[in-house]
Formats: structure tokens, sequence, C-alpha cells
């Protein structure tokens, strides 16, 4: 962990979400910035666990009810519990993103997954990229999970999502989530987190998440707290983050 490209006195967002998530791989400014924030909003890391709750149910019913078979994964983070390829055994999958210290792992996946060196903001460099290892003239499920905050221009978020999309055939999934400005607390959370150095975080109202999917059709139950998103067990409390998922046809 001393490849200069590490960064590793600069809080980053994926370490940061390993830290909320239990994981080791973080440095201590990725603590510090994330002790920042969960002083204000202690319900950080329960958003960490259950945004890899959201992805585990989505990813199984994709792979299982929807028939896909092949995944990208676009601003992955680092591996935490049951990632992509291990919630669909036997599916293609391609993981993105920038941060070197994610692409340590890319000797650890098996054959049939791989990970991208590239940033959303470069959808033909991922596209061609992903090609490499996904037959992109059948369904394929893109996955934005918690990374779109990221970028502060909505129409710039939604030109990401939409040309992505556009590349895709019918019958493929988009799949999203992020931070929505839902309670006081969250927004005090996300100005810590720019206070202590971190990459801003812009919460958006789950309306403007919603126009990220366009004209697309969402599955039920819609655009909800990804805690309601068709769990399998009772939903823990209120958590400031919506997702949903979407068929193009």
């Amino acid at each position: 962990m001393t490849d200069p490209g590490l960064e590793s006195d600069v809080p980053h967002a994926a370490r940061m979400w390993n830290y909320w998530m239990g994981g080791t791989d973080n440095f201590p400014a990725d603590r510090a910035a994330g002790d920042a924030v969960a002083q204000v909003y202690p319900e950080i890391a329960l958003m960490a666990r259950e945004s890899r709750r959201f992805l585990i149910r989505v990813v199984r019913h994709l792979s299982t009810e929807a028939g896909i078979s092949q995944f990208l994964d676009i601003g992955t983070g680092l591996p935490t519990m049951q990632n992509t390829h291990e919630v669909a055994p036997g599916a293609r999958v391609v993981y993105v993103d920038k941060d070197p210290l994610v692409l340590t792992y890319a000797s650890k996946l098996p054959d049939r997954a791989t990970y991208v060196h590239a940033d959303y903001h470069e959808p033909d460099l991922i596209l061609t990229e992903a090609a490499k290892t996904l037959d992109l003239s059948r369904p394929v499920a893109v996955m934005f999970m918690g990374v779109l905050g990221y970028e502060p221009d909505l129409d710039v978020a939604r030109s990401i999502v939409s040309r992505t999309v556009a590349a895709l055939p019918a019958g493929s999934h988009l799949v999203l989530w992020d931070g929505t400005n839902t309670t006081a607390a969250v927004v005090e959370g996300a100005e810590r987190l720019a206070n202590s150095g971190g990459v801003p975080y812009i919460l958006r109202a789950p309306t403007d998440l919603k126009s990220l999917f366009g004209d697309l059709a969402l599955l039920d139950p819609g655009l909800v707290p990804i805690t309601r998103w068709r769990p399998e067990e009772p939903a823990p409390s209120y958590i400031d983050a919506y997702g949903a998922t979407a068929r193009i046809s």
C-alpha cells in the first residue's frame, strides 16, 4: 500500500466506504473523514451495509429471475461482503473503478470477471473495455451503486447514464442508488465530508434520482429507500438512500 498513485493522505470514497463497512483497506485519512461524517450522521455505517444488501438482492433477482448473465458494475469500490460475481455464480462481470487500490484485486478475480481502470465520465472507454469480457449484443445489467453523487451536475449525471444505457440491447437493465437529501442529519454529514477533505458528495432529491432513469419503466416497487427494495426480512430503520431497477426495452 505504498504506491504513490494511492494518495493515502487524501480521503477517498472507495476506502471510506470500506471503513464504514468494517473493512481494513483504508488509511488514517479515510478513517478520519469517515469518523467526521459519522459524528453527525451515525447511520452512515448502516447505510454502507444496507447498500451492499441492496446490491445482493438486485443481482440475485436479475440473475435468477430476469435471466441476466452479464453485469457491468461501474464505480464498484473495494471488495466487501458478497461481491457481484459471487452473488451471480457463472455470470460474466466487469468492475469499473479509478482507485488504484481497487485495481490491485484484479488478479484475485475468476476468469469470468475483470477490473477496468476508468472513470464513469468515460462511458465510451468503459464500454470498449467491457466488450473484451462481455457480449454487448446480449442483455447486460449496468449498475451505478452510490457513485453518481460525486458528479455535482445533474445533467452530466443524466448524460453519463443515458450514454451508457444507449449502447445496451433490449432486455438489459439499469440499476442505481444514491444518497438523498431527505433529512437534516445526512445533509450535515455531507458537509462534514467536504470539510474533512473528502470529495464532495451531492445529495439529491428522490425525484432527481428518478430522472436519471429517463423514460425507462421501473420494476416494482419503483424508486424507494434501498432497505425497502424487495426486502427479504423486515427492513431496518429509514435510510437516506433511494434505489431502483429498470428494464431497457
